[in-house]
């Protein structure tokens, strides 16, 4: 019988307290209501909970730049006329006129989806878990000095700038309805991150970004999969595009980690969504990727119906415990939103949803496949885990005093060289651990287990 996974499960209950503002689609209440999901369905026994902790702007600033994370550390709705200027710069503004408005607690609520994907990438490298969940995470749309699409913090990237540390390779995979522009930028040059988006694609959908020609630049070419789609993708043509391009990436890229970003907008009636999936199609996806048993840190991500959002991270969290759940829900705080079907597994669609047709053919999904599958051939193989040799001209001296006086670039390569020290003394760790499990075996865990619910 194969060994149930360790499933750690990331959640601050206050994190579902902010308000992004009136008509904004964005609501962190759903984080809320998945959660009870999750605690009336009795999840929560099967793995390990933990309250995270909130990511300080060092933290962010691995990333993110030191200009920006000031700005989102004083920007209020009380000064934020004050501070016009910068707002513009940065893409901030007033609610009703940007993605990404000014509401308040902006820097808390960035702190705490952050920690908690740092947390979740935490387990992971100290082998406490195989799997780690943060429904609050996937804000793949933000960029190192600017908010987009509704994303502040890219906690992905950050997470992922984590793994890199511990593992020579990490793939991420993005089912969001919106292309996951924030991370595939991030790393568009490296080839020890592989990112594939598969999302919305004609050119004026948001971002306006992610054709299947684009993959990636200079040591990172052909590290960047994308898969171009239409509207209306339902569940059969989503399993045929998704797991051949998943299958091929994984054997010819060989992960040892993986970022799974579940952007829920991708199911069907999503208010800012295209497609067709249902929840069942959409969990599918997850359950594929946990059967390669693969480290894996698992992310939301859009989604703009709050209880369908809910019914989908309750299904996928069921799926990652190896659970079964009964399609009738479990009565909860939020029960009347699930009205009139109260089922696990509804029909998404509402009374005022225009269904779209699925305009993905038989053959411009076998088009974009054979292209996906044939860039990746290109790769020959698994990239090495020695990183690029860092430019000449931006040699830190590790032991400068003038910290001061160092440029935003020169200190994210002295970061970077830290990183790369600290990569190779955790493999040289790992070795020894592994030698002397096999001795005598160990014991013992993280000692920082907290119980979250309500």
């Amino acid at each position: 019988m194969a060994r149930r996974s360790r499933v750690a499960y990331i959640h601050d209950p206050e994190v579902g307290l902010f308000y992004y503002g009136p008509s904004h689609p964005m609501k962190p209440h759903r984080m809320q209501v998945a959660h009870q999901l999750i605690l009336g369905y009795e999840l929560h026994h099967k793995m390990s909970c933990y309250r995270p902790h909130k990511a300080s702007p060092a933290e962010m600033r691995k990333f993110h730049t030191e200009e920006y994370i000031d700005f989102l550390l004083k920007i209020t709705p009380d000064n934020m006329h004050e501070m016009a200027d910068r707002m513009k710069q940065h893409n901030v503004g007033f609610v009703g006129q940007y993605d990404c408005p000014v509401f308040d607690g902006i820097f808390p609520f960035c702190q705490i989806f952050t920690g908690s994907s740092l947390d979740g990438a935490a387990k992971l490298m100290d082998g406490s878990a195989d799997i780690a969940i943060n429904w609050s995470g996937g804000l793949h749309h933000a960029k190192s000095d600017e908010a987009s699409g509704f994303c502040y913090i890219n906690d992905i990237v950050l997470a992922i700038l984590e793994l890199l540390k511990f593992f020579p390779r990490v793939l991420y995979i993005d089912i969001d309805v919106h292309h996951g522009d924030g991370v595939e930028e991030a790393f568009i040059n490296t080839d020890r991150v592989m990112t594939a988006s598969f999302h919305k694609y004609d050119g004026n959908f948001f971002p306006q970004t992610g054709d299947v020609t684009d993959v990636g630049e200079g040591a990172g070419k052909y590290c960047s999969v994308n898969v171009p789609l239409h509207d209306g993708i339902d569940d059969s043509s989503f399993e045929q595009i998704f797991k051949p391009i998943i299958r091929e990436i994984i054997g010819t890229y060989d992960p040892k980690a993986i970022v799974m970003q579940c952007g829920a907008d991708s199911l069907a009636g999503d208010r800012l969504g295209v497609f067709n999936l249902s929840v069942h199609a959409h969990g599918e996806c997850v359950s594929f990727l946990k059967g390669f048993n693969i480290p894996m840190l698992v992310v939301g991500g859009g989604g703009y119906i709050i209880r369908n959002v809910a019914r989908c991270w309750a299904w996928e969290t069921a799926i990652l415990t190896d659970s079964q759940v009964s399609n009738d829900l479990p009565w909860n705080d939020y029960w009347a939103y699930f009205a009139p079907s109260y089922q696990l597994h509804a029909d998404l669609r509402g009374k005022d949803w225009t269904y779209s047709e699925n305009q993905n053919t038989r053959e411009y999904l076998e088009n974009v496949r054979n292209t996906v599958l044939k860039n990746l051939r290109c790769l020959q193989g698994a990239p090495s885990v020695q990183m690029q040799q860092l430019p000449p001209a931006l040699y830190v001296d590790m032991d400068s005093e003038d910290e001061d006086e160092l440029t935003d670039d020169q200190k994210r390569v002295r970061d970077l060289e830290r990183a790369i020290g600290e990569m190779e003394l955790g493999w040289r760790e790992r070795v020894e651990v592994e030698e002397l499990a096999r001795e005598g075996g160990r014991e013992g865990g993280s000692g920082d287990e907290t119980w979250i619910g309500e």
